[in-house]
């Protein structure tokens, strides 16, 4: 397991054998011990166009949840909708929450966070709609997203019955009943803390006080015959972390 593991650095992983407390079917767990931003390297701080670099961040936050207890941006307007606006999702429904609802001053409504006002401070590569096509990449960038989308997709062919990285609440709690008390976010994220710490420590203040869901997969094996597929279903998921670890350490300069 170690083997397979050691070369991430993306994240830190630890393997846990449960036994369920209903009838003693063994599992096997594997837990993210790393907490906060991933960091995006080149992608978050570098010169290349901003073109390439929202490309390669829609990859990472569209893919990287198959195999890691991440958050984007998405999850976290999500939570902050209903911590701040109870679900709205405009302006007009949000200043309403906020004085009938949060005693907020209509005159004093400029000083609240908005649905606006969050979605304009995503910098540019965040933003989808700015990520160039892929006949506009240059070729060494275009080959790292490709190999993120092959190593993604040979994932979507495991059985959940012999997939290391398969995540089920319910299987969660009927092995760990403690992380009923847990919060229901992952301990990671891809979203940048420069530009959204206010909105990061309120939806984390939970995780922070009780722990995150941070169980990356958790794959119950009632036969022995089962561990070889588990350990193949392993090294594919690492594979994939491998190849999002190798776009985010690229180096723009030499494409």
């Amino acid at each position: 397991m170690l083997e397979i593991i050691s070369p991430i650095d993306i994240a830190d992983f630890r393997i846990a054998v449960l036994h369920s407390e209903d009838d003693g079917t063994p599992a096997i767990a594997v837990i993210c011990q790393s907490l906060g931003q991933i960091d995006l390297g080149w992608i978050e701080t570098g010169d290349a166009p901003v073109s390439w670099r929202a490309a390669a961040y829609r990859a990472l936050e569209w893919s990287l949840g198959r195999v890691l207890p991440v958050f984007g941006y998405r999850d976290l307007f999500n939570e902050i909708s209903m911590y701040y606006w109870d679900g709205e999702i405009d302006d007009e429904s949000a200043r309403q929450s906020l004085t009938e609802y949060h005693g907020a001053d209509p005159d004093e409504l400029d000083e609240h966070v908005l649905p606006s006002t969050m979605d304009a401070r995503r910098p540019e590569w965040m933003i989808e709609a700015n990520a160039a096509a892929p006949v506009q990449l240059p070729a060494g960038l275009r080959q790292k997203l490709a190999k993120l989308r092959a190593t993604h997709k040979a994932l979507a062919h495991l059985q959940p019955e012999h997939d290391a990285w398969h995540f089920d609440l319910q299987t969660v709690y009927d092995y760990i009943p403690e992380f009923e008390e847990y919060s229901s976010l992952p301990p990671l994220t891809l979203v940048p803390f420069e530009h959204f710490a206010r909105e990061l420590d309120d939806v984390a203040r939970h995780g922070m006080e009780m722990g995150f869901m941070d169980v990356a997969g958790l794959c119950p094996l009632p036969d022995a015959e089962n561990i070889d597929d588990w350990f193949a279903s392993l090294r594919l998921g690492a594979r994939f972390l491998l190849a999002a670890q190798d776009l985010i350490q690229l180096d723009p300069a030499k494409l």
